[in-house]
């Protein structure tokens, strides 16, 4: 996820199904404990290990705002908030990412997602940036709203989103030290990004709104 700081805006799996090996929907979530309290967050190291795989994109890069921070993603970023809902369409975990030691404020959880590329929406941008960072198949994801965070020269879009069929993500590139779903009362008892902490509460009640809600056109 990438913020105003940094350079982008986990429930334990449900039982895999017999067939495919993949969490069943309406499985249980799996909830692991998470330690209390907030750990302190690694520093960049200035780069990724060298032979893991790094996906680079034409938007990347640094945005002074005239908000007096820099921001990363030349035309914006975004990312992904995907989330796993039970029978009655309450949200019961949601996708997230730890973040790999080396990137800014690393060690801290927070959405798979990253720049925009020149004329690319941000729908489609968290879409691109989850299936790199998280293995997230497009296909199998709903689309349900987006949250915009504006600057005066620079914007993060949350889009979020419904798992249609079971999702069992995992960390696909050198950014993410895990990634996995992440009970909703437990979100804000690990040690998040600075800027997704600040959003998560407005986020929550974004996705308990949603719960039942008719889908559009």
């Amino acid at each position: 996820m990438g913020d105003g700081t940094s350079a982008d805006p986990r429930t334990g799996t449900p039982p895999a199904d017999a067939r495919t090996g993949t969490p069943g929907r309406d499985a249980p979530v799996d909830v692991r404990p998470v330690p209390d309290g907030r750990v302190p967050t690694a520093p960049a190291v200035g780069g990724p290990p060298s032979g893991v795989t790094h996906h680079r994109q034409p938007g990347d890069g640094w945005v002074e705002c005239a908000c007096g921070r820099r921001h990363w993603g030349l035309h914006g970023a975004a990312g992904l908030l995907l989330t796993r809902r039970d029978a009655h369409g309450r949200p019961l975990a949601v996708v997230l990412q730890h973040r790999a030691p080396w990137s800014d404020q690393g060690g801290t959880w927070a959405l798979p997602g990253g720049a925009r590329t020149p004329h690319e929406s941000a729908e489609d941008a968290a879409l691109r940036e989850a299936a790199e960072e998280a293995g997230i198949d497009p296909t199998v994801v709903r689309v349900r709203g987006t949250s915009v965070l504006t600057h005066p020269d620079w914007s993060y879009t949350t889009v979020l989103a419904d798992e249609l069929a079971p999702v069992a993500p995992a960390a696909t590139d050198a950014e993410s030290v895990e990634v996995r779903w992440v009970p909703v009362e437990d979100v804000d008892r690990l040690p998040l990004l600075p800027a997704f902490a600040d959003a998560w509460p407005d986020l929550r009640r974004r996705l308990e709104e949603l719960t039942g809600a008719a889908d559009g056109p």
